[in-house]
């Protein structure tokens, strides 16, 4: 019958037009996404995440500990700096997403710090308010330790805040890292830092 050929053969390409287009996905998404945890998947974050991500830095309440407020500029320079890292190292701060939603709560990475003179690797990590006190920042943080450990030549990792971000360095203290020090910084009048060494892991 060639009408029931022809509806057979529609199906056919109908079906090898879907697959594709799920390949050209999945090829995107695998050039993008950088590690998956539990409940997380990190990946590198783009321009498209300008608005996801101002709700994390522009919230003085969360950014309190930093020296400034970020406004737009800020936060597109923030894109821009970690774009360039993912060209330059190879990592930077990557999109913190929920898998089972792919919406963007806020971001975590290994970026090259000025930590008292020496440049260092450091894991940072910002989850926006809403979406605190859930162990996300914990998980996103234990992730990055593994993958930097597993990818790159570092000894060690460390993470560094102002002395009163108790929150930060007690998520640090919760990937595995200890206190190594507190030195004089204009910025944070004193920061803190904490350190994991290849071995302790």
């Amino acid at each position: 019958m060639p009408g029931s050929s022809s509806r057979s053969l529609r199906r056919t390409d109908l079906r090898a037009d879907l697959t594709g287009r799920h390949e050209q996905r999945t090829d995107h998404m695998a050039q993008k996404i950088i590690l998956e945890t539990e409940r997380l998947v990190l990946r590198e974050m783009s321009m498209d995440d300008f608005d996801a991500l101002y709700k994390v830095l522009a919230d003085q309440e969360i950014m309190c500990h930093y020296p400034y407020t970020f406004d737009d500029e800020r936060v597109k320079s923030w894109i821009e700096r970690n774009m360039k890292r993912y060209a330059d190292n190879g990592f930077g701060l990557w999109a913190v997403c929920l898998k089972e939603t792919g919406e963007m709560i806020g971001d975590c990475g290994l970026t090259l710090q000025n930590i008292e003179g020496e440049m260092l690797p450091e894991i940072g990590y910002h989850i926006r308010a809403d979406r605190q006190h859930k162990g996300y920042a914990k998980e996103a943080a234990a992730a990055v330790r593994d993958w930097a450990f597993s990818n790159t030549q570092y000894p060690a990792l460390y993470s560094y805040c102002k002395y009163t971000n108790v929150g930060s360095f007690k998520t640090a203290e919760a990937i595995g890292m200890h206190f190594e020090k507190e030195y004089p910084d204009p910025d944070n009048e004193i920061t803190h830092v904490s350190v994991i060494y290849r071995d302790e892991v």
